[in-house]
Order: C-alpha cells, then sequence, then structure tokens
C-alpha cells in the first residue's frame, strides 16, 4: 500500500519534502497548521494528492498555505477550521482535523496492485 504522510507546523513542511524525494512511495499527504511555505522549492515536486488543513483563527498561516498550495502542480486542496487557531485547541476542532484527515486518506490511498 502507498503511504500516507501527517504533518502538524514545521513537520508539514518535512513531509512534503519526504513526498517529494520518494513520490513513488507516498500516496497522500496531509498537513495540520502547516508551514509548508518552508518546503520552498519541494512544493512543485510533490506529486502525492495533498490536503492542507488551517484554522479559520490563523491568518497567517492561511495566506501561507495558499500561497504554497498556488506553487503545486499536485492535486492539493485547503480545508478550513471555523474559528480554530493554530494548535486547534478549541473544542471540536481536532475532532474536525481527525475526521477530514480521514476522509483524504480514504479517497485517496489506494492499494497498488
Amino acid at each position: 500500500m502507498p503511504i500516507g504522510l501527517v504533518g502538524s507546523s514545521t513537520g508539514a513542511a518535512a513531509a512534503l519534502i519526504v513526498a517529494a524525494r520518494v513520490p513513488q512511495q507516498i500516496g497522500a499527504v496531509v498537513s495540520r497548521g502547516g508551514r509548508v511555505d518552508l518546503a520552498g522549492d519541494f512544493l512543485h515536486q510533490v506529486h502525492a494528492p495533498t490536503l492542507l488543513i488551517v484554522g479559520g483563527a490563523d491568518a497567517e498561516v492561511l495566506q501561507l498555505n495558499r500561497d504554497a498550495r498556488d506553487q503545486m502542480k499536485c492535486i492539493a486542496e485547503i480545508a478550513v477550521v471555523d474559528r480554530a487557531t493554530h494548535l486547534f485547541e478549541e473544542p471540536g476542532a481536532l475532532e474536525q482535523v481527525e475526521a477530514l484527515a480521514g476522509d483524504w486518506f480514504l479517497r485517496h490511498l489506494r492499494r497498488r496492485d
């Protein structure tokens, strides 16, 4: 089975760099509140479908994610969790992240026969 990667904050950039370096092994990526901009030149090399989950109250990171998404050539979507801040500490916020990530992986991770 292909691998699904999850990264949060600066770890999201690391997940994207791994996805760019071993594209044949990575089936999907999810970023939670990620500083995906730190992946820099690797962004356009990511082939795996990528979901960028950002808190609606985290305006700076939301803009960084929009800018990064625009550099990506793969399927890349942004999901905004309303009223959530960077750490998703608000009641129910992490549960929304969990549901979004789970749905993404169910949709994009398929056994390769």
